[in-house]
């Protein structure tokens, strides 16, 4: 292990697909486990070597005080962090709650309310600490992971498309759904699924989270034209990144 660089992978609120993408390289993992320690992965591994760490991969939002303590020690083990899937970067389907009393939903899903300890919101890692790359998707592509991997061995900065779903689209040769009435957040999508829904007539539900500077306001009055109610626009924008601030932003635009 001397001389390799050490890799850490971490889980906070969330459904562990990401780190799934990370075991899902098959092949292609056996490269990444030749060329890094990977010292702490508990998905993986019952192998939990202690910090510091080269690399921390981390996935999950922050939804209580514990894991918002516990993000900040990581934060000091790690040399570089790296947000991995809309949880991490975003908060996750389940900011949600970000729009709703949380007390009322625990009281109504526990019978026991009061050893609940959560927070009102769901965060993602960003809000509470410096975070060096930022890697979108729910869950993430597996070829991004690679290109990120390989670029932090390499010293270099990942190369990793800023388009939107839309030039994935023109890509594969698909026709625009929207131009078939079909609503679609792709125009104001981050790119990296490879268009998978619209390839398949289905407007793009928004996963790889808000492309930088995203004309969210024109896509939502082309929704209206579509048919699309202000219910129907409000909810397009809650799904997997619903706290990222402009889909945030654009969801409280069409009131409740």
């Amino acid at each position: 292990m001397a001389g390799k660089k050490r890799l850490a992978v971490w889980k906070f609120a969330s459904c562990d697909g990401c780190q799934l993408s990370l075991l899902d390289c098959e092949d292609e993992l056996l490269a990444v486990a030749e060329a890094v320690e990977i010292a702490y992965f508990p998905e993986a591994s019952s192998r939990m070597a202690k910090g510091p760490y080269d690399l921390s991969l981390v996935e999950g939002s922050i939804t209580t005080e514990h894991d918002a303590l516990r993000i900040r020690k990581v934060r000091r083990q790690s040399k570089f962090l790296v947000t991995i899937g809309a949880c991490a970067t975003a908060g996750g389907i389940q900011s949600l709650r970000n729009f709703a009393d949380v007390a009322e939903f625990v009281a109504a899903v526990y019978a026991s309310p009061h050893y609940i300890k959560t927070l009102a919101t769901s965060t993602p890692i960003s809000d509470h600490v410096k975070v060096d790359f930022e890697l979108r998707g729910c869950p993430i592509n597996k070829t991004q992971l690679l290109e990120l991997l390989s670029a932090f061995l390499a010293g270099r900065k990942p190369v990793i498309s800023a388009d939107s779903v839309c030039t994935e689209c023109k890509q594969r040769g698909n026709i625009c759904v929207m131009v078939q009435g079909i609503p679609c957040l792709g125009p104001v999508t981050h790119a990296g699924c490879g268009a998978l829904c619209p390839a398949c007539r289905r407007g793009c539900y928004g996963c790889f989270g808000p492309t930088e500077n995203p004309n969210t306001a024109a896509l939502a009055a082309e929704w209206q034209k579509l048919g699309a109610a202000p219910r129907d626009i409000r909810r397009a924008f809650r799904t997997f990144n619903a706290a990222a601030p402009a889909f945030r932003t654009e969801s409280e635009a069409h009131g409740e």
